[in-house]
């Protein structure tokens, strides 16, 4: 995919991308993300690649520098993914780097066999992105990450 004029591409996170995660993660707050999250962000971070049933992905540029990341996990059956902690670079957005971690995502699920439906949860201010993908509110909690970040339960049916 080409944003503007540097080509995004998606990859595996890799632990020397931690820091450029981090600042993604703190480019976001307090809009997107609590600040209170970051240390559950840190611990995802840090307990990979040993978390089983699932992916982390980072994007990055032409130059190979993250300009965000995301990931998914497979529930236990194998029948059901749920997409985790998504974000770009706050300067990022609209530049084409979430489309390409979205795809990513659902590409290395789709692969995976036997998954009918990726589930999130999202803020109010990134449910429109998913909703263009065909993602469908099924549950809205006023508040439910922190005050003024509402969580917004995400489906998408796969075929």
């Amino acid at each position: 995919m080409n944003a503007g004029t540097a080509v995004v591409t998606a990859r595996l996170y890799r632990p020397d991308d931690r820091a450029a995660c981090l600042r993604a993660f703190d480019s976001n707050v307090p809009k997107f993300f609590d600040v209170a999250e970051r240390t559950d962000f840190e611990d995802y971070l840090d307990s990979l690649p040993e978390r089983s049933h699932g992916r982390y992905f980072v994007a990055v540029d032409s130059t190979g520098a993250v300009q965000g990341s995301a990931g998914y996990a497979l529930n236990e059956r194998g029948d059901s993914a749920d997409f985790c902690w998504a974000m770009v670079r706050r300067e990022q957005h609209r530049s084409g780097y979430g489309r390409v971690l979205l795809e990513a995502r659902l590409a290395a699920i789709r692969a995976e066999g036997g998954v009918r439906d990726v589930r999130l949860s999202t803020s109010q201010h990134a449910a429109g992105f998913y909703q263009r993908f065909g993602f469908v509110t099924v549950r809205l909690v006023p508040g439910g990450f922190a005050p003024g970040i509402d969580r917004c339960d995400m489906q998408l049916p796969l075929d």
